[in-house]
């Protein structure tokens, strides 16, 4: 993050708190959404959504248009990184991601359990029924699958996901193929990371997992089967023949101070290798350079951010 940000910060390739106030004390640039009574699909609509098994899960949709965009968050992230800026002139403060989409599509974005609400302190979201023990992709992904259905969002979606929600917008683009009209992968965790990091990848995935914060130890904060995630990907079937876009940082990764100086090496070694393979992904991919900005290009970058899905956009609705 910009070191002006006050707090604390932890942005391990997937794992982000930030405490939401500018340089000089004030608000950072947001529109997030309140809890509002839900409206008619068609129009604005923030609330729980039922999806099965004494479980509801928060979403917020907004604007009209098709392809239906879906930004997926990354790992601890609530759907609030969605809804701020931090920008440095000439990047505009506003709007952010979500309500930049709104204005020429329809635009979803939920908390997934166990997420972080960016709030004075950070906590845990009480927006998504609270669940226990590591989580899986696959079931990350049913629960996408679910709430989408549950709340009736027209797709089929473009999907948008940040770090580790691009695993999770990947999983679901091979897995429902038919539902799935573009991706756009911010920043995003790849499945080629581990042979960077050696004997040191069990210790990164406990940093991933457990940061080190307060919040840590918090019943149902989330925490997930990276491995598992990793094969889930590899053996599910191929992505569809979809337009794809990939944004990707410049900056190094801001990590928790005494992280051990091997673990940043190999992360920053390994981060181009990850972006290019998911350029690789799909045939002429534009790749997006966010000079200047460090993992959340969707906080410091959120033009370019827009920009790239308006891209994906175009491609979907002009394509044959």
């Amino acid at each position: 993050m910009r070191k002006c940000l006050p707090g604390f910060t932890i942005a391990v390739a997937t794992a982000s708190l930030i405490v939401l106030s500018g340089c000089d004390g004030t608000p950072v640039e947001t529109s997030a959404a309140g809890a509002r009574a839900p409206t008619p699909a068609a129009q604005e609509f923030s609330g729980q959504v039922d999806v099965g098994g004494g479980r509801k899960i928060f979403l917020h949709c907004k604007g009209s248009g098709s392809p239906t965009t879906v930004l997926e968050s990354g790992f601890h992230d609530s759907s609030d990184t969605w809804n701020v800026t931090d920008t440095r002139p000439p990047v505009p403060k506003s709007p952010a991601v979500f309500p930049g989409v709104a204005m020429f599509t329809r635009v979803c974005e939920y908390d997934r359990p166990g997420t972080v609400r960016h709030e004075k302190p950070p906590a845990l979201t009480a927006r998504s029924t609270p669940v226990t023990g590591a989580r899986s992709l696959t079931g990350m992904v049913s629960d996408l699958d679910k709430v989408l259905t549950a709340a009736k969002v027209p797709g089929p979606y473009l999907l948008v996901g940040h770090s580790f929600g691009g695993m999770v917008t990947r999983l679901y683009a091979q897995l429902h193929p038919r539902q799935t009209a573009g991706l756009v992968f911010v920043d995003a965790f790849g499945t080629n990371m581990k042979p960077f990091f050696g004997k040191d990848w069990t210790a990164y995935l406990e940093l991933l997992n457990h940061p080190g914060t307060a919040l840590d130890a918090k019943r149902g904060f989330e925490t997930i089967d990276v491995d598992g995630a990793v094969e889930a990907v590899t053996r599910a079937p191929g992505l569809p023949d979809v337009p794809l876009a990939v944004v990707s940082k410049t900056k190094p990764f801001a990590v928790p101070p005494g992280t051990p100086k091997s673990l940043l090496v190999s992360l920053e070694r390994a981060w181009p290798k990850v972006q290019q393979a998911l350029v690789n992904l799909e045939p002429q991919t534009p790749h997006f350079l966010a000079t200047g900005s460090d993992h959340y290009v969707q906080i410091h970058d959120p033009d370019l951010t827009i920009g790239a899905i308006r891209l994906v956009v175009g491609r979907v609705n002009n394509g044959p």
